[in-house]
């Protein structure tokens, strides 16, 4: 049997795979499938079919792709899931999507940022919302059994080699104990560490990183970290929700809190079509120099545009503001400021396989690393869970296969039980939650958009305190459930990955792409490496292998006039 952690997009494609392979699978994720962290990508899935564009290629997908993470991306990997990507398509169009069509059938394509073709399908813009369904919908088909609101505490390991997974039920509080002789990790990334983010209240926790580190795997580039230009700042239990870039594509104008158009200090040519790397490193710096809004941000304007624009080619930005602050965006603007979005690090895997140093443990999507370097390319991350979901779930069906025997761990098995046995009976003076918003608040402040040395070591320094806080912590499950436990080992998840994030982030001493230091403003050529890290090894530098020439000779400066570059 193989085990797959999240049941978003990944791990749904890997399970799928795992179950027409004729492979024992089972699934398990901490919310419901249906309202995965998948079903909010909005935007588009990137595959070179070439069905708008003749001359689109996976060679310049790939070339897009490398170009846009500023170099650090694998190119291995990128190969794989470029070439890969029409495949991908395709199995959804067998699990019965519905993609957007031009009349004569074609699969309708459009331009997303930094692609030279246009290469993104889509679905309206719930995009990510329907590959969901659709995986869930074929996932009914093959009778795959999913568990929903089962939280895991720890993988179990024995001499090298993964033997299943231990946790428990949050809402009943029962504890499962799970033999399989795989295990897929699918459940995203650590965005949720910072103040303002795109994830949902405990998603994105860092629950991959701790897993498997605890597992004995690494991570690679913790500290590449994509942050969105515009999050909104209020309701507090929103702070980071996203307004679509699509507002500013259409037409919509960024000003600081004296009225100025502030992008055209920063990209004049481009205005508010620039990247998104320097838009959101635009109002950062407005922010931080005292020119944002008395609640910390800047504002972003549609109200100039016709009432039928915005309700036509925005309902959805439309419609979350008016929910969320019964704001009109046809008549006031929106006051937004940078959020985390994207973890483009990961748990270090095999570009082949997306295996890890631990043998029999995978890890997938948002959760793994390697194809986007220090930028992801719009519409890669959605297409990456179907071209890795399938390949994993292949490999992980071989290996289980290849075993004669299961060697397991009483004392594994009793070290996880007595780990949420402990954390139970805990009853010291620390709230969990507390501590989780002194690790935001410590990341937001020393590790956001421009990082700095003095700021790393001093994150470091105060994340050294609310560790050792962490000793003394209470928990206590009430008649909601089991909730407070899962913060508890939430609030592991977020230490250990905040701080791999900071000691990354203090050694790449460079500017590239998303990781800005402000004291080291210039790109290093030595320092085009992936930084592995361990709590045991702390960090190493690991060579990017060359690109092929097939690749780099497509490697050219990609016109932007009339697209938003993502």
């Amino acid at each position: 049997m193989v085990l797959v952690i999240g049941t978003g997009g990944a791990g749904l494609r890997a399970a799928i795979e795992l179950a027409e392979a004729g492979i024992d699978v089972l699934a398990v994720g901490k919310r419901a499938k249906e309202d995965a962290h998948t079903a909010l990508a909005a935007g588009g899935i990137n595959a070179a079919l070439a069905t708008m564009d003749p001359e689109d290629s996976w060679q310049q997908h790939a070339a897009d792709t490398l170009k846009e993470s500023y170099l650090l991306a694998d190119p291995r990997t990128v190969e794989i899931v470029t070439r890969g990507a029409a495949r991908g398509i395709d199995d959804l169009e067998r699990c019965g999507m519905a993609f957007a069509r031009e009349e004569d059938g074609r699969i309708s394509q459009r331009f997303f940022g930094a692609h030279k073709f246009r290469r993104t399908a889509f679905a309206g813009d719930y995009t990510g919302l329907e590959i969901q369904r659709t995986l869930v919908r074929r996932a009914e088909q093959l009778s795959i059994p999913v568990l929903d609101g089962v939280y895991i505490t720890r993988l179990l390991v024995h001499d090298g080699a993964v033997f299943g997974a231990y946790g428990f039920d949050l809402a009943r509080g029962t504890r499962y104990l799970f033999h399989a002789d795989a295990v897929i990790l699918a459940a995203g990334g650590h965005t949720r560490i910072w103040r303002r983010t795109s994830s949902r209240r405990d998603e994105n926790t860092g629950d991959s990183f701790r897993l498997a580190v605890e597992a004995g795997a690494r991570l690679r580039d913790p500290e590449l970290v994509q942050f969105h230009p515009s999050g909104i700042i209020e309701p507090e239990n929103a702070a980071g929700t996203l307004v679509s870039e699509a507002a500013r594509g259409e037409g919509g104008i960024l000003r600081n809190a004296l009225g100025e158009r502030f992008m055209s200090r920063y990209d004049p040519d481009r205005m508010e079509l620039s990247t998104r790397d320097r838009v959101a490193l635009a109002s950062y710096t407005e922010i931080q120099e005292g020119r944002g809004t008395p609640k910390g941000g800047v504002w972003l304007d549609v109200s100039h545009l016709p009432r039928r624009t915005i309700m036509t080619r925005l309902p959805r930005v439309y419609q979350t503001l008016m929910d969320l602050q019964m704001l009109d965006i046809t008549r006031e603007p929106i006051e937004i400021a940078p959020t985390a979005h994207y973890s483009m690090g990961g748990v270090w895997v095999r570009p082949e396989d997306h295996g890890t140093d631990v043998r029999g443990l995978y890890a997938i999507g948002e959760a793994s690393s390697g194809l986007h370097g220090a930028n992801r390319l719009g519409g890669n991350s959605l297409i990456e869970l179907l071209v890795f979901g399938r390949l994993t779930g292949r490999a992980a069906a071989a290996y289980s296969q290849s075993l004669s025997a299961q060697p397991r761990s009483a004392s594994g098995i009793a070290a996880a039980r007595e780990e949420v046995g402990r954390l139970l009976a805990a009853d010291g003076p620390e709230n969990v939650r507390a501590l989780q918003r002194a690790i935001r608040d410590i990341m937001t402040e020393h590790a956001g958009v421009v990082r700095n040395e003095e700021g790393l070591r001093t994150g470091l320094a105060e994340l050294g305190v609310i560790e050792r806080r962490m000793e003394d912590i209470g928990v206590h499950p009430d008649i909601a459930g089991y909730q407070d436990l899962a913060h508890a080992f939430d609030l592991r998840s977020a230490a250990l990955a905040a701080r791999a994030t900071l000691e990354a982030a203090l050694e790449r001493r460079e500017t590239r792409g998303c990781h800005n230091r402000s004291d080291h403003p210039g790109m290093d050529p030595a320092l085009r490496v992936n930084l592995v890290w361990s709590p045991t090894t702390g960090i190493t530098r690991e060579t990017i292998p060359a690109i092929p020439e097939e690749i780099t000779s497509l490697m050219e400066e990609v016109p932007t006039e009339g697209k938003l570059v993502e």
